[in-house]
């Protein structure tokens, strides 16, 4: 759904569609905002087709079907992401992990009746292991050691995707939008008011209600949260969609939120996952790597810790307090 206003001195194209199995929308100000949203969109659907694990011609897809057979050759971009992605997973001793595809088949959210066998989770977890991602960068090939592993870009593709959106809006001359993709916010620039954009952060344990919201110019916020995909066990444990790499199991470590704000959608992507995974302590440790980033984190008390660059720039919802990390 579009909508498109146009006056002397403003152009504003809002847009709304479905796409990466999430809903996507940009609000675009600037002359030359139908083009520039036409030709985001038609890039979203180009990397959906090469990226998605999903759709069987996809690169990814190749990828998964050859592993332990042989590697197959990749675009720029599907390199780029596997290169980044496993970088990261070597700084942080694969917290992160985009070979845990055999994990995210066997908790399966949307059909899976509950926790699986510990005897099939030990299975699936053999075969989750950044280092069996084989990527040969003289002749632009990737590919998996063990026949039954796979990629899943869950916790990096929709920040790529940010960034190549943010990347055609400025080719197009635009210097004030918004783009959201399932949660994945990034703006360029600010409003066209000369304001910075604002981003409300969502509270975990309270429907429809915000933690608060920071203010943004030309940067991404990216959260992950254990209240989106999950399902409650028999023994009354939320079991959520955000899979440990080590455990196998979904990630315990103390936290139920983890917003990351960063100047890279894929580097927000990847680190709100990260820390998710890590908990508080060594999650701000690993985001503290990265100069400019700055995180909200909740803990399991729903006790609200910011990083020492969000100080007074956090805007908390009422009665909410929060502590510096």
């Amino acid at each position: 759904m579009r909508k498109v206003i146009c006056t002397e001195d403003k152009h504003l194209t809002d847009n709304s569609s479905l796409g990466m199995n999430t809903q996507i929308t940009h609000r675009v100000f600037g002359r030359n905002t139908p083009e520039a949203v036409n030709s985001a969109n038609a890039e979203m659907e180009r990397l959906e087709k090469i990226m998605s694990r999903y759709i069987p011609e996809s690169e990814i897809s190749l990828i998964n079907q050859f592993s332990g057979i042989k590697p197959v050759k990749v675009c720029d971009e599907v390199y780029r992401v596997l290169s980044y992605a496993n970088e990261l997973s070597g700084i942080c001793d694969g917290l992160f992990d985009v070979t845990i595809g055999p994990l995210v088949d066997l908790w399966n959210y949307k059909h899976a009746p509950g926790v699986p066998e510990e005897a099939d989770i030990s299975q699936a977890l053999s075969l989750v292991g950044y280092c069996d991602l084989l990527l040969n960068p003289s002749v632009g090939t990737a590919g998996l050691g063990k026949q039954g592993q796979s990629i899943d870009l869950g916790g990096v593709g929709k920040g790529f995707a940010s960034d190549r959106i943010i990347e055609i809006f400025k080719c197009y001359d635009i210097v004030s939008a918004f783009t959201n993709i399932g949660g994945n916010v990034s703006a360029l620039g600010n409003k066209p008011d000369g304001t910075p954009w604002m981003v409300g952060i969502r509270h975990p344990r309270q429907e429809g209600c915000l933690l608060g919201a920071v203010p943004v110019t030309g940067r991404s916020v990216v959260t992950s949260g254990d209240y989106e995909r999950y399902f409650i066990d028999r023994e009354g444990v939320r079991r959520h969609h955000i899979l440990s790499p080590v455990t196998g199991y979904p990630a315990q470590a103390g936290l139920i939120s983890a917003t990351v704000i960063s100047d890279s959608a894929m580097l927000a992507d990847a680190l709100s996952t990260l820390a998710f995974v890590s908990g508080l302590e060594r999650g701000a440790g690993f985001i503290k790597r990265f100069p400019g980033t700055e995180a909200i984190m909740v803990d399991e008390h729903q006790q609200i810790y910011i990083t020492h660059g969000l100080k007074g720039c956090f805007q908390p919802a009422v009665h909410i307090s929060t502590k510096i990390i």
